[in-house]
């Protein structure tokens, strides 16, 4: 199939003022300026008259099938609140793809998602990247829509966990304590990690004297590949004195980081900088629902990235609802980020932060068929999209 006729939005270089995609088999196979040779253009193909053909969106932190949607209890799956370290919890596991708030975000353009556990737990457990149209015939079956799994740990700083266990009477109920759960689990994966790596030592050498493996742990099995850089923990921090103690713990133990929410990083955005450190930022349209929120402004993001941070933009659905995160970034734009850095935040930055770069982010040859194409700004609420593609299936209205 072929979109032609087109403002391609690449997010990989220049747009291409008119030029046509072609893409088969749930991928993209030709990203080409000018117009197809009209011999070849079919029924099936889509004259997109000048409109605009994006990536589709991706929303970097959502609770996408986590909180169903007007459900209570039973469809609330977010925190094991029993145990504040659970990194061995799979969002795969708990994630319902029959939300409806799956079909709603596919036709607002949002074709990926990061979804998982909450914030409750200091050590909440596995994130997952995730289509949110399954393939190739829109399966409900959440094996079909992931992308990478996991695809980062979940930790949470701040308030969250101590409203949660002071409410149990249980560590942690200080910040500190929430710390120092997660600095234990850690240092216990770390020997674990040591441990093993001296057992496939040993049975490597012939000649060398065997060496029992350490006894089976899960969670610090889940850590394992945090603790081998494959791949980053994604760290729930609002105020700016948690994400420092975010960055220390990532230094101290040497694994990569993301922080999450961010909501006072405008304020040490150059510490952020030179930390050289990426922020997901959002929700923005929400209340001031808890004191750690008392400086939301939605120009954190712009600050962000006029600083030079990298930047990708949340709803943290469903605090905002999923279909809104095109508005979400145009309430950045609002803010003073420019567009291109917009749309960059909820297209390829949002793919690199969350390391699915690789599939989605961008409309290039060889990536997944995830298009968008708007009759207009992409953050106008007023407009729908004119067609949405995931995996090379356009959906139907």
């Amino acid at each position: 199939m072929t979109i032609y006729n087109a403002l391609i939005k690449t997010m990989c270089g220049k747009d291409i003022s008119n030029g046509y995609v072609t893409f088969s088999n749930g991928k993209i196979t030709a990203v080409t300026a000018g117009s197809p040779d009209p011999a070849s253009i079919t029924e099936n193909d889509i004259d997109a008259k000048g409109a605009n053909l994006c990536p589709g969106f991706i929303d970097a932190h959502s609770h996408l099938g986590v909180f169903e949607n007007g459900l209570g209890f039973e469809g609330t799956d977010a925190n094991e609140i029993t145990d504040p370290a659970t990194p061995h919890l799979r969002a795969i596991d708990m994630i319902n793809p029959r939300d409806v708030s799956f079909r709603e975000a596919a036709k607002a353009g949002v074709t990926c998602v990061i979804s998982g556990v909450g914030s409750a737990n200091p050590m909440g457990g596995e994130l997952l990247a995730m289509k949110t149209v399954g393939e190739p015939t829109g399966s409900c079956r959440i094996d079909k829509l992931v992308i990478k799994t996991p695809a980062a740990l979940k930790f949470a700083l701040g308030e969250n966990p101590k409203t949660c266990y002071n409410e149990r009477d249980e560590m942690p109920t200080t910040r500190m304590a929430t710390a120092a759960v997660i600095r234990e689990q850690l240092f216990k994966a770390t020997r674990y990690m040591d441990a093993l790596e001296k057992h496939h030592a040993a049975n490597a050498d012939p000649e060398a004297e065997p060496v029992d493996p350490p006894e089976y742990d899960i969670k610090c099995e889940a850590l394992l590949p945090l603790l081998r850089g494959e791949i980053n923990a994604h760290i729930h921090c609002h105020r700016t004195d948690d994400i420092f103690t975010a960055i220390r713990l990532a230094k101290e133990f040497s694994f990569g980081y993301v922080i999450v929410h961010a909501t006072e990083g405008g304020l040490i955005a150059e510490d952020l900088r030179e930390e050289n450190a990426a922020c997901i930022v959002g929700p923005i349209i929400c209340e001031r629902a808890k004191p750690e929120l008392v400086n939301l402004q939605i120009d954190t993001a712009a600050k962000l990235h006029a600083a030079g941070v990298s930047v990708a933009i949340c709803t943290d659905h469903p605090v905002t609802p999923i279909q809104y995160l095109p508005l979400t970034a145009g309430l950045a734009v609002k803010g003073g980020m420019p567009e291109d850095a917009a749309l960059a935040a909820i297209t390829i930055n949002a793919a690199k932060i969350c390391g699915i770069a690789d599939r989605v982010g961008s409309i290039e040859v060889g990536k997944d068929a995830d298009l968008v194409l708007l009759d207009g700004k992409f953050y106008d609420f007023m407009k729908e999209p004119v067609l949405v593609v995931v995996n090379g299936v356009v959906m139907q209205k």
